[in-house]
């Protein structure tokens, strides 16, 4: 048994009867665990932790299912997964007479929504061929407003009314890197590219667009009523029990405004939050460096607890492949001459990124093509050049498409790649196109490429991007394990199970500066643990996502259980 303090403690809670996999590598195995108040108290045997309980210990038996750390899910959206549980779901929707039946069906339940919204809309929902315009959408329903979003959130579509109703149906400027679509006919043919140029019409719905302010534009609501606030805020609770419910204990939220964190730390200190959140400063390319010190050092000083930390700056240097906003190295393979635009100017993302780590704040930075992702690189370089090595933890998000000549460079610059197994095109329900013809053959081997990252030295965390994908992690860890090649003669990028696995808990724990406390199940640390209803490690691959979770404890309380738990 591994040591445990003091030696006379007493248990609150004992977990017995698992296949207790600890992330640590001093002790990978065991079959049970104590805890005493917030924290692990010991790891062992069934006798030897058994003889910490006392009389008003809580005993909860495992049955043979995995006990482990608490998965940290890396890169999510909170209050926009929180909203979308209650919106129209189009995941997995296909044609446009499935689409029709199911927007109808929504909109005559929810007959007073100023706004009609359905999420992870497909790009090729109608076909592979055909795009999706408000004309489509006038068919369907022309009377009500209506935005349909892309899987990635980065692509919307509306309806006539809604588009003018939004004042943008005669088109506007949106901004480098963001696009309403125009038509032959002169107006804007519905296809809406990137937040700037959804905004106008997400803004019209229930929540006014609030959950979308911390990750489009970094910035504030205007004005909140206190009824709005409080809705808001039940509407996050809603998303927080739904997290504890999937085991997940930490996450790092990547929407970074003030708004959500004064609401997240209302929710502390009234009910405890269920779960442990990281956000971040979310810095625009509009915005001036001394943002950094003035609000992003502030927010660190304020917002600085384990329970709710801010204490890390969020960019965006490009959009999405599928919407034409990703930036590459060379030309898009369908449209000679376009490589996209990044969002920041190489100069201008050195200086944010040489600033940002001189004041010890780490970087994560949305990167898609491998354009972007070499632009961020060469800020990162700059950074150590200027401020010397450092343990920055600096990560670039999604990595979709990695340039050969790139790969090397994360070992060297200490980048973290943080990926999405759920993300890659023919996993989790998505299409294989437009993605494959629009990178073309020659990227497919160095897209989604996290084993060849891995094996070239670079630490990784997993993650969903939730609601651009599904939440579970076990359906993400399914999805990671059981990856298909898009060719024959393409490399496999699955890692093994316990690669995975520390990519949900202790590197993910190592990335915020907490793997001294967190991440692993071990004396000391903290009691966030998750009880599967069986051993992930025995179950095949394609049956990790049907294991359930029997039980979530964070900070040594119970946040979730199933009635046999």
């Amino acid at each position: 048994m591994t040591e445990r303090t003091p030696m006379t403690a007493i248990a609150d809670m004992v977990i017995l009867n698992g296949r207790v996999r600890t992330m640590d590598d001093s002790q990978e195995v065991a079959e049970a665990v104590a805890v005493s108040g917030n924290r692990i108290l010991a790891v062992g045997s069934n006798a030897e932790i058994s003889s910490l309980a006392g009389p008003s210990t809580r005993h909860i038996d495992a049955r043979g299912g995995t006990v482990m750390p608490g998965f940290n899910e890396a890169h999510m959206h909170i209050f926009g997964g929180s909203v979308a549980l209650g919106e129209l779901s189009l995941f997995g929707v296909k044609g446009f007479d499935a689409l029709s039946q199911a927007v109808t069906a929504y909109a005559a339940a929810n007959p007073h929504l100023p706004l009609l919204v359905g999420q992870s809309t497909d790009y090729t929902i109608l076909s592979e061929e055909e795009r999706v315009t408000r004309h489509h959408l006038d068919r369907i329903i022309s009377d009500r407003p209506l935005l349909l979003v892309a899987p990635d959130r980065h692509t919307g579509w509306a309806n006539t009314i809604a588009l003018h109703m939004a004042g943008i149906l005669e088109g506007r400027d949106v901004g480098v890197g963001n696009e309403i679509v125009m038509g032959e006919d002169g107006l804007a043919n519905g296809e809406l590219r990137e937040t700037n140029a959804m905004r106008p019409v997400a803004s019209m719905s229930v929540t006014g667009g609030r959950e979308g302010l911390g990750v489009g534009t970094g910035g504030e609501p205007e004005a909140v009523t206190a009824a709005e606030r409080a809705r808001d805020i039940a509407i996050l609770k809603n998303g927080l029990s739904y997290c504890a419910s999937l085991g997940i204990t930490s996450f790092q939220n990547m929407d970074g405004n003030l708004y959500q964190l004064e609401m997240l730390e209302e929710i502390d200190k009234t009910d405890g939050l269920p779960v442990r959140v990281r956000m971040p400063f979310h810095m625009k390319n509009f915005m001036p460096l001394s943002d950094l010190t003035d609000k992003a050092v502030a927010w660190r000083a304020r917002f600085d607890s384990d329970k709710l930390r801010c204490n890390f700056v969020k960019l965006f240097m490009d959009g999405v492949t599928e919407g034409e906003t990703a930036a590459f190295v060379d030309d898009y393979a369908h449209k000679p001459g376009w490589k996209g635009e990044p969002l920041f100017s190489a100069e201008h993302f050195g200086q944010v990124a040489v600033e940002a780590n001189r004041l010890g704040l780490p970087i994560a930075v949305h990167a898609i093509g491998d354009g972007a992702v070499r632009l961020v690189l060469d800020g990162y370089q700059a950074s150590i050049d200027a401020n010397g090595p450092r343990d920055n933890r600096n990560r670039i998000e999604h990595i979709e498409v990695v340039h050969p000549d790139d790969i090397a460079r994360f070992a060297t610059t200490g980048t973290v790649a943080s990926m999405q197994p759920t993300h890659p095109p023919g996993s989790a329900g998505l299409p294989l196109e437009p993605y494959l013809t629009f990178i073309g053959r020659g990227r497919w081997p160095y897209a989604f490429a996290w084993k060849t990252l891995v094996d070239a030295g670079a630490k990784i965390v997993f993650a969903t991007d939730w609601p651009v994908s599904p939440l579970p992690p076990l359906h993400c860890i399914r999805d990671a394990m059981t990856r298909r090649l898009w060719d024959d003669d393409m490399p496999d990028h699955r890692l093994s199970l316990d690669q995975t696995l520390a990519a949900y808990t202790k590197t993910s724990a190592w990335v915020e500066f907490m793997e001294d406390r967190k991440g692993m199940l071990k004396p000391g640390y903290y009691a966030d643990i998750v009880v599967l209803t069986g051993d992930i490690a025995t179950v095949a691959s394609e049956e990790i996502a049907n294991l359930k979770v029997a039980l979530t404890i964070c900070d040594g309380r119970i946040t979730h259980k199933t009635q046999s738990a």
